[in-house]
């Protein structure tokens, strides 16, 4: 089951905003995408010891799951920053956290070789009609990313039809993500919606308030049981 949420503040700061669209790049992008470049080589190579793994033992290691899954999230912290869908600057590494949204898969240990090579071999062209689909959805949202940011500099809000179509594009490039990673075992569906049975974690109303210096924070946020932490 797949958890994904990202909640929709009150008021955002139009300061914050401001600061993003001229200084985003240098103070969050920069920083973070250099991080993240380094652990993205990394998991490069962990998913390739991992494939022989499952090859050879039909289970899919705990440690590399959890680095693919936690790597997803702290992509997702990142990217909604620049996107201004939060205010709050994203922690770093992949032990960070965000108290307004959260990505987790819970962890399945056995898996089909059979699929494994299957995916391998195929995995690339069956997601072709998503790929194609997603780029187009993609460019929309960037136009309503801009439209929206008209709408906060105004009125302090993120439209929430906007914000609610931005999001259902990222879970479907998350489920489509999660799917070429053999994180999950079925192929992926083509709606950002959330599916039956897919666990959207404790999703609940922003804990953010419009203020130019602090922000509260709450606890964990990640789900129970066996799932990456």
């Amino acid at each position: 089951m797949m958890k994904f949420y990202i909640n929709r503040q009150k008021e955002y700061s139009r300061g914050y905003l401001i600061l993003r669209a001229f200084f985003g790049m240098i103070y969050i992008a920069i920083p973070h995408i250099f991080l993240i470049f380094f652990l993205q080589i990394g998991a490069g190579f962990i998913n390739m010891i991992t494939f022989w793994i499952i090859l050879f033992t039909g289970k899919y290691p705990d440690w590399s799951w959890n680095y693919n899954v936690k790597l997803l999230r702290y992509n997702l912290r990142v990217n909604a920053a620049l996107s201004n869908l939060t205010d709050i600057y994203p922690e770093f590494g992949l032990g960070g956290s965000h108290p307004e949204m959260d990505f987790d898969l819970a962890y399945q240990e056995n898996q089909s070789r059979g699929t494994l090579i299957l995916r391998a071999l195929f995995g690339g062209l069956m997601l072709i009609p998503h790929y194609f689909l997603l780029f187009f959805m993609g460019i929309a949202a960037s136009f309503v990313g801009m439209i929206a940011f008209w709408a906060i500099l105004f009125t302090g809000k993120y439209p929430e039809g906007m914000f609610n179509f931005v999001v259902r594009i990222w879970r479907w490039q998350y489920r489509v993500t999660s799917w070429s990673l053999f994180l999950t075992p079925n192929y992926p569906k083509f709606t950002g919606e959330v599916l039956e049975g897919e666990n959207q974690g404790t999703e609940q109303e922003s804990v953010v308030e419009q203020t130019e210096v602090t922000y509260k924070t709450c606890g964990s946020c990640n789900g129970s049981g066996k799932v990456a932490n």
